[in-house]
């Protein structure tokens, strides 16, 4: 019972259905395997504009998207840091996304998930439910297919390679190697649930997301249609018995410790039946991968890596690290790039973009600044070159890369150029926060933690010397022209 791909992918969510469909529109033939049957529940319903204006709109969904009626997302509202006044995040200010009427969605990840996993269907990638993988294959020093269970059958699928987007439960992602290192900075536990007839924001922001701190944590509240809306408490380890017990009764205590989320529900009623009608739980532990992959397989999304909620980052990093798996693979199957060079780029642009993510919410949990200082620590990160507020949005609409291709244009050049780092210089280095403005220099406080422990360090994001650019059609890489002289 053994089969032959060009590539086999693990996991049927966003980073997987991506890779499938990019792999497959250039003319490859892909299995991919899922373990549950779809539409099944999953978490992370708010999306951002590189995922819905970038990523979605080279897989070809955006009419999908928009035939399935999701609540329009045109940015967020946040009561967070020093100013009891709550901010607005409009994603209209970021150059490529003005004037846009639908700049991101609130979205039912079953109906997502299943309208991404169909158009790897149709794309031409072959899609069997229901088949859990239980181990990879391996010859001369790479790994050569998967071993997997089809209806209590065991079979094999013999592939050039394999990409792992089993999520951050599956165990796959140790036969790449290294080591997963969580961080002690973000160790948190989110406390969630459904209800319906919530409040809604005032126009035209009634389909962003309410992010509120509070003494215990933050909330989230998003709301996926009119009627229903997610809500979820994230709380600290030192808080973690705020949570324990009859769940009903914890999540109810953490709302009355809230302002806007407690006003928001006054008059919901949560949800008690079908897939929504359970409390879960959820630990929000980060992590990152030693290694992204190996001669024969590669990992995608939180298969390599994750990092806190508060900014909805999670679909978006899944997807973009699909893309860049998938330009690495067929160009390597195209014979353009080799194997080492192009899976190096992947690395490098996805450790940039997650580390980019992490820096930055290291220093968005210091909520004793206002929301002046996340611009300009924003900025100071990404090198954005117009104001500080733009640099914010642009960096929470996950358009920090500068790679065109995420706002839905051609893909062959980059928007600005990021700041060139050297690889692993990060990890010798403290952030240069201005101290008026921000915490008291210290080496030992916990926000600076963030420069130790993430492996590899966070190396620079092309173009870069000795870097690919992305294809003209953003699936493949490409050589750069060489400099002239004279």
């Amino acid at each position: 019972m053994t089969e032959r791909f060009d590539v086999v992918v693990v996991g049927g969510g966003p980073g997987g259905s991506a890779t499938a469909t990019f792999v497959a529109k250039s003319g490859h033939r892909v299995l991919l395997l899922e373990k549950e049957t779809f539409p099944r529940y999953q978490i992370g319903e708010s999306l951002l504009p590189a995922t819905v204006q970038g990523t979605c709109h080279l897989l070809g969904v955006g009419d999908d998207l928009r035939r399935a009626g999701f609540t329009v997302k045109r940015g967020g509202y946040f009561r967070w840091g020093t100013n009891p006044e709550p901010w607005v995040l409009d994603f209209n200010t970021v150059p490529g996304l003005e004037g846009l009427a639908a700049p991101a969605f609130q979205v039912e990840r079953m109906k997502f998930d299943q309208i991404l996993l169909d158009n790897a269907r149709r794309c031409g990638a072959e899609v069997r439910e229901r088949c859990s993988v239980t181990g990879v294959l391996t010859g001369d020093g790479r790994v050569t297919g998967v071993r997997y269970l089809d209806g209590g059958r065991e079979r094999q699928a013999l592939a050039r390679f394999v990409v792992d987007a089993s999520g951050n439960t599956g165990q796959l992602f140790r036969a790449v190697g290294g080591a997963r290192i969580y961080s002690d900075f973000f160790r948190n536990i989110a406390l969630f649930g459904y209800f319906t007839g919530g409040k809604r924001l005032p126009e035209p922001y009634s389909g962003n997301i309410l992010t509120e701190a509070f003494p215990s944590g933050w909330f989230w509240y998003i709301p996926l249609s009119p009627e229903l809306t997610s809500v979820g408490a994230v709380v600290t380890r030192e808080m973690v018995a705020k949570v324990r017990g009859d769940r009903e009764q914890a999540l109810r205590a953490l709302i009355d410790e809230s302002t806007l989320v407690r006003d928001y529900l006054a008059d919901a009623t949560r949800v008690t039946d079908g897939v929504y009608g359970q409390i879960r739980t959820r630990k929000d532990y980060s992590y990152c991968g030693t290694r992204f992959w190996r001669p024969g397989m590669v990992l995608v999304g939180d298969a390599a890596c994750f990092v806190d909620p508060v900014l909805s980052s999670g679909v978006h990093l899944a997807t973009y690290s699909a893309l860049m798996a998938a330009r690495s693979i067929n160009s390597i199957l195209d014979g353009t790039v080799d194997e080492p060079r192009a899976f190096d780029e992947f690395e490098s642009r996805y450790r940039r973009e997650y580390g980019n993510f992490y820096e930055f919410l290291v220093s968005f949990y210091d909520r004793h600044v206002d929301e002046s200082s996340y611009f300009w620590k924003a900025k100071k990160l990404t090198n954005y070159p117009d104001s500080e507020l733009e640099a914010f949005t642009t960096l929470v609409g996950g358009l920090s890369s500068g790679e065109s291709a995420l706002i839905g244009a051609m893909p062959g050049e980059e928007l600005w150029q990021p700041p060139e780092i050297e690889l692993g210089t990060i990890a010798g280095r403290y952030p240069d926060w201005d101290t008026d403005r921000h915490i008291r220099f210290d080496p030992r406080h916990p926000l600076f933690e963030s420069k130790q422990w993430v492996p590899g360090g966070v190396p620079d994001q092309g173009p870069r010397p000795g870097g690919l650019i992305p294809s003209e059609d953003g699936l493949r890489w490409a050589v750069p022209e060489p400099a002239r002289t004279g």
